[in-house]
Parts: C-alpha cells; sequence; structure tokens
C-alpha cells in the first residue's frame, strides 16, 4: 500500500474549510445517522459521518472526496469525542482520503489473488497512462492508490474508481476505462468479461457432485 500522507493543517486549509458546515440535506442525514445508535454510544457514528462529510467535500470540488482537519474537527465537535480519536479512524481506513484527491480515484487491489491474476499488469497500464502511486495527474483527473483486499477476489484482478467496482481487467481493459472516464463517458461496470454476469464460475457450471464423478483437475484453468 503507498505511503499515507495527512494533509498539513495551513492557514489556507482554514480559510477554505475552517467554516465547514452540513447542508441542509445532509444535516438531517447526520441527524438521522446518529439516531441509529443508542444512548451513550453516539460515537459510533463517526465512520458514517466521516463517509457523509468526505462526499460533502467531494461535492464541492466535484472529486470522491476527502478530509481535511477543519472538516474532521467539525465531525469530533458533532460526537462530542476527541479530534485525535476521529483522525485515528480516518487514517486507518483506506476508505477515507486524507489528502486532496482528482477526479477519480483508482484504487488498486495488489493482494495475493489479485497479484496472482495480472495486477501487476493493472498497474502498469496505469503507469503507461501517466498515472504514479500515491500522486494526482497534472490535469487533476486520476489519482492512484495502491490498496489491499477490496472482496472481489472471485473476479480479480479488480480496481475500484470512486464508488464504482472494475473486475476481471486485463491491461487493455484498464487503458480503455481511463480512456473513457477522461472523455466524460461511464465505462461499463462490474466484471469485464463477455457473458458473466457477477462471480458465477466462467464457462459451465460446476457442482461438487460433478467433481465427485469425475476427478477434474482444475490446475491448467486457475
Amino acid at each position: 500500500m503507498a505511503d499515507r500522507h495527512i494533509e498539513p493543517d495551513t492557514p489556507e486549509l482554514r480559510a477554505r474549510w475552517g467554516s465547514f458546515a452540513w447542508t441542509a440535506e445532509n444535516a438531517e442525514k447526520a441527524k438521522d445517522i446518529i439516531a441509529r445508535y443508542p444512548a451513550g454510544r453516539q460515537r459510533s457514528a463517526v465512520m458514517p459521518l466521516l463517509d457523509l462529510a468526505q462526499r460533502q467535500v467531494g461535492a464541492e470540488e466535484n472529486t470522491q472526496g476527502w478530509l481535511p482537519i477543519p472538516v474532521m474537527e467539525y465531525v469530533a465537535k458533532e460526537l462530542d469525542m476527541p479530534i485525535i480519536r476521529v483522525v485515528e479512524v480516518a487514517t486507518f481506513y483506506t476508505m477515507y482520503n486524507i489528502a486532496p484527491i482528482g477526479r477519480f480515484h483508482v484504487q488498486v487491489c495488489a493482494t495475493t489473488p489479485c497479484m496472482l491474476r495480472g495486477s501487476d499488469d493493472i498497474m502498469a497500464a496505469c503507469k503507461a497512462r501517466g498515472l504514479h502511486k500515491g500522486h494526482t495527474t497534472e490535469d487533476g483527473l486520476f489519482t492512484l492508490t495502491e490498496v489491499e483486499c477490496m472482496g472481489n477476489c472471485a473476479s480479480a484482478p479488480m480496481v475500484q474508481i470512486n464508488d464504482d467496482n472494475y473486475e476481471d481487467l486485463t491491461a487493455a481493459d484498464m487503458t480503455r476505462i481511463l480512456d473513457e472516464l477522461a472523455a466524460g463517458k461511464q465505462p461499463k461496470t462490474g466484471t469485464q468479461l463477455p457473458g458473466r454476469h457477477t462471480v458465477e464460475p466462467v464457462g459451465a457450471l460446476s457442482t461438487l457432485t460433478a467433481m465427485a464423478e469425475a476427478n477434474h483437475d482444475y490446475r491448467g484453468e486457475w
């Protein structure tokens, strides 16, 4: 995973985000989120509130959003918890961006299943397109991050771009997806294999019964 560095708390940052407050719509959402938790346990709402705050920042910047320190302070005050506890959550989970990002946050999974299925090729395709780990492209379009398992092992290799997953990728798929996003198009999400819909077996369906009847060697298909 690429190193993550929190954006420094500068006067300029304060000037931009020091007056952060919920929009009217998000204020109602925050109220509903906090109400899910029993009395005395409101701090448990920190994760969904951070997500909500990140999305509000993203709506202003036309990106996935990120969490400036003043915004995290706002969430801390909302939940009556020390700011350091909020920062600990935001810096631990890669779902929270702790520095400004581009229009599209490209998160490439490089954990073992994706690595075995070609995540190095996916990363190389990103690099060939001008993306570099931990950096945003000069045009502000793409930020590239290497992350740990995102739970799509059966359709590896995969990437997550903002809120969408792209699975069963090849380097050519990755290049096409980046080009389409840059052109203002919406690429097909999910699996990129023709005829596959989710994570059902590629080709004919199989069962444990069939495997018992014929000792099929699957190694050539892995």
